[in-house]
């Protein structure tokens, strides 16, 4: 049975394209993890200020894996990274730290999917 992990960011307005533009430069780091099904990252539109990072997995062993991997250390570490370079760079706060003020992580199990009729 499937697992979804969906992280719930908490975004302020001025760092959204910036939180956007953290999860374009680390594209490809999840997608050849054994067990991954599917990624979105959901932007709010009216009413919050919380992204939805929506993760599909084959199982709950196989999300803890990638959690635990040298590459989602690496994804983290790289973005820590390239915000303090772009901080420093700019001479301001903009790109210094975590781009989200606040995270928490719900976990789902499928019990039914459908899609598209053909």
């Amino acid at each position: 049975m499937s697992v979804v992990k969906i992280n719930v960011l908490s975004v302020p307005a001025e760092m959204r394209e910036e939180l956007e533009r953290r999860f374009s430069g680390r594209a490809g780091m999840v997608e050849s993890s054994d067990g991954f099904e599917w990624f979105e990252l959901l932007r709010p539109v009216e009413g919050t200020d919380s992204y939805l990072v929506y993760t599909r997995w084959r199982s709950e062993e196989d999300f803890q894996r990638w959690q635990s991997s040298r590459a989602f250390q690496a994804g983290h570490a790289q973005a820590q990274a390239e915000a303090q370079a772009e901080g420093a760079s700019q001479g301001h706060g903009h790109g210094q730290g975590p781009a989200a003020t606040g995270s928490e992580l719900w976990s789902f199990e499928v019990v039914q999917s459908t899609g598209p009729k053909a």
